[in-house]
């Protein structure tokens, strides 16, 4: 009798956890919108880095598919409202503000509301219109282009909250992170070949500038040098969420351990590594080189800082890192050329340090509200003086360009959104002990900062498939800090 009290209690308790299971286990009806927010990530820098209308029209038009697609799945109550929206409410809120304040800019004012907010935005129309003031101006002084850049900001504010949605456990997790690897693994080796055969191809036809240095399918190296680090940082973080410290008593356990490692899916990590570092040493990239060193040592510190329970497989991963990727590949790929380069670099001594210099006589003229989202191309000819060459669309310094183009309360809003993402990144290395939440969240940080300390002299931000990519790192530092504790790994 008391047996078969057990058996009906075990049966009774095992149909229990099947249906706990069940109802922690998150619908699949949006797992068509995951494979084509994956196919996304791998499209993005294909088509040169998106950086064409049609491209970045793909790109919208993707996103605003899956959106779409999701918003019915909703309503037709085939899936929840995940509670990582409401635990994300202040960061999604900074988004809607940044949306409307672009939206401002473009929105017709009558004009002396524009000329009391921004003289010389309400001076530039009045000389438009031979000195008379029309009726109604925007704060924008081209209209058109901030209207463009307002659907991309839109897209990537929904490819934000769709990553916040859709990156629901932690399969999923370390499926975006893989994809974000292996797409700047692909570019790699494709622009690698491209460089050391000599065949200099692009995105299906001839490089027409940068020949000789790796671009993958981007045009500008240094693009294609902080796509890289971002795959890096990814890999990275994958890499490290899998280290653990284990102590061998002999010498026989240390090399079966090695052995294990050689032909382990970490070993593959590590190759993946020194083939994304071969390539950003052939982009011979000074600012890229330099970000990369930088935020690779920040970042290794604070994981040193947050996670001393595998400090020394940390600092083994980063001492490989500096010894065999700097010194031995930098060896055979070149490194003394970009070294070369480093030495000669001389911002202010440069043309690009006038351009710093006029830009800044250009943000003080439209300091609080700026000129309109992407105007700078059409601001800045006034500003610069004889003797400087060539034509300048960007600001080669995203500060900057955000500057002038959104005057510091854009600037501010931008800034609350990463800063307040890098934070959460951390507190993820301080309060979690999930190795896979910490590991993304470790990656996530060095994307940060490269973007932070790249962005000083390159326009990283305008380009569609770099911003994008660091748009979803920046909701990867919150889906890893509030993933569920113990997620299903059904995909």
């Amino acid at each position: 009798m008391i047996s078969l009290l057990k058996k009906v209690y075990n049966k009774a308790l095992y149909i229990y956890n099947i249906k706990s299971t069940l109802m922690l286990t998150p619908p699949l009806s949006d797992r068509f919108i995951f494979i084509g927010l994956l196919v996304l990530i791998i499209w993005l820098p294909i088509p040169f880095a998106s950086n064409h209308g049609w491209a970045w029209a793909l790109m919208e038009i993707g996103i605003f598919c899956s959106w779409i697609a999701w918003l019915t799945l909703f309503l037709r109550q085939k899936i929840k409202l995940p509670p990582l929206l409401s635990q994300t409410l202040p960061v999604l809120l900074l988004w809607g503000i940044w949306l409307v304040y672009i939206t401002l800019q473009c929105f017709p004012l009558p004009y002396y509301w524009v000329d009391t907010l921004s003289p010389a935005t309400a001076q530039l129309y009045r000389l438009a219109n031979f000195g008379t003031p029309p009726p109604a101006i925007s704060l924008s002084i081209d209209p058109y282009i901030t209207r463009v850049e307002l659907l991309k900001s839109i897209s990537y504010a929904l490819l934000f909250t769709l990553t916040l949605v859709l990156v629901n456990r932690h399969s999923r997790l370390r499926w975006v992170a893989y994809c974000l690897l292996m797409s700047g693994v692909v570019q790699a080796v494709y622009g690698s070949v491209m460089t050391l055969t000599g065949w200099e191809y692009g995105f299906f036809r001839s490089k027409t500038a940068y020949e000789g240095f790796a671009t993958g399918t981007f045009v500008n190296r240094n693009h294609f040098a902080n796509y890289l680090i971002l795959s890096f940082s990814m890999g990275l973080g994958l890499l490290i969420s899998q280290l653990r410290d284990t102590h061998y008593e002999t010498w026989r356990q240390r090399l079966r351990a090695w052995l294990t490692f050689i032909f382990s899916h970490k070993m593959r990590l590590r190759l993946y590594l020194i083939v994304l570092v071969i390539a950003l040493i052939l982009t011979r990239s000074r600012m890229g080189n330099i970000a990369f060193f930088s935020s690779l040592l920040l970042t290794g510190f604070i994981g040193l800082l947050f996670a001393r329970h595998t400090a020394r497989s940390v600092i083994i991963l980063l001492l490989s890192l500096i010894i065999i990727d700097l010194l031995i590949m930098g060896t055979f790929f070149g490194i003394e050329q970009l070294s070369q380069r480093l030495n000669t670099t001389h911002i202010l001594g440069e043309e690009r340090g006038d351009v710093y210099l006029y830009a800044l006589n250009y943000w003080r003229d439209y300091f609080w509200l700026g000129s309109g989202l992407g105007s700078f191309y059409v601001a800045f000819p006034q500003y610069w003086e004889a003797g400087l060459g060539g034509y300048y669309d960007h600001a080669h310094n995203d500060y900057l360009e955000f500057a002038t183009g959104t005057g510091l309360i854009g600037l501010g809003l931008l800034a609350c959104i990463v800063l307040s993402s890098l934070s959460i990144a951390l507190l993820t290395l301080y309060r979690r002990r999930d190795p896979l939440c910490r590991g993304i969240a470790l990656a996530v940080i060095m994307g940060i900062t490269t973007m932070l300390i790249h962005s000083l002299a390159d326009f990283n931000l305008q380009i569609p498939a770099n911003a994008a990519t660091f748009v979803i790192f920046l909701a990867l530092a919150w889906v890893s800090y509030f993933m569920p504790r113990h997620a299903p790994r059904t995909a």
